[in-house]
């Protein structure tokens, strides 16, 4: 059973490096906002996992339907 649980907090971590590349890349206008959005649900990770991992998705969902966003595909 731990094992599971600490495979969940490995796909939250790799989601939340995903996130976090690409905040980075945003411009500066852009970037300011969505990274206090993006640390307040690293804070509540640390608390309470499932909750973070639901306002990630909505969150990474946001930056999918920014247009100047990169993806990974576009980055490579």
């Amino acid at each position: 059973m731990a094992a599971d649980h600490r495979l969940e907090d490995d796909e939250l971590a790799r989601r939340l490096r995903e996130a976090h590349r690409r905040v980075r890349m945003l411009p500066a206008s852009d970037k300011e906002r969505l990274a206090r959005r993006y640390l307040a649900i690293c804070d509540l990770a640390k608390r309470d996992p499932e909750r973070a991992a639901a306002r990630l998705e909505a969150f990474l969902t946001c930056l999918d339907a920014a247009p100047d966003t990169p993806r990974n595909e576009e980055t490579r």
